[in-house]
């Protein structure tokens, strides 16, 4: 009975060590085949030792990240909530020319969740309020998208006074970010509306 017990545990035994080894084998292509890859995609790496090439990979993942922090702040991302600021300033017609004449120009800034017609909407705001796109900026992410547009008269003049200019734009742009909460003619669409709109913000000078 004992030689028949040391049989079975020897039997056991050896069975477990195959398939620790076997679980090694797996494991060390497993590690081999992503070594493999990173020798692919760094360049002049193929006779370089394991421990260096692992050193040369975290030298790049960390200037990767750098980059990315650098893009990041100086491109902010979109809000989570529909958004639309707008600010007004004065500034020459031609820079640097003594006596020019003195221009009005808008900083409008719309953030919203992106779709096809967006941008045809935001063109024909500026259109309507005969308002010129002279620079424009874009960041997007997850859906949401943040469009930033410096404008001015596309006759030069002020127009209006500025406070129902600024409002005039803000609620052009307000349409255009959130559509349906505009058109409808239902009550709830409608306390929806001011609801939403609440959330829209009016960057003073």
């Amino acid at each position: 009975m004992s030689s028949s017990s040391g049989s079975g545990r020897s039997a056991t035994e050896a069975k477990a060590l195959k398939i620790h080894s076997e679980a090694e084998r797996r494991r060390r292509e497993r590690i081999n085949a992503h070594l493999a890859t990173l020798r692919r995609m760094i360049p002049d790496t193929k006779q370089m030792d394991k421990a260096t090439l692992l050193a040369m990979v975290v030298d790049q993942v960390k200037a990767l990240k750098r980059k990315a922090s650098e893009v990041t702040r100086s491109m902010p991302l979109p809000p989570e909530s529909d958004e639309v600021s707008i600010e007004c300033y004065t500034g020459d017609d031609v820079a640097g020319i003594v006596g020019s004449k003195k221009i009005l120009y808008i900083k409008a800034s719309v953030s919203c969740d992106d779709r096809p017609d967006l941008i045809a909407g935001i063109i024909q705001a500026f259109h309507d309020l005969r308002l010129r796109a002279l620079r424009a900026d874009m960041s997007s992410l997850g859906g949401r998208v943040q469009h930033v547009f410096t404008l001015c008269k596309e006759d030069g003049s002020t127009g209006a006074s500025l406070k129902s200019l600024k409002e005039a734009v803000r609620q052009a742009l307000a349409k255009v970010a959130s559509p349906e909460t505009v058109y409808g003619s239902s009550p709830f669409q409608s306390k929806r509306q001011r609801i939403l709109e609440s959330h829209y913000s009016v960057m003073s000078m």
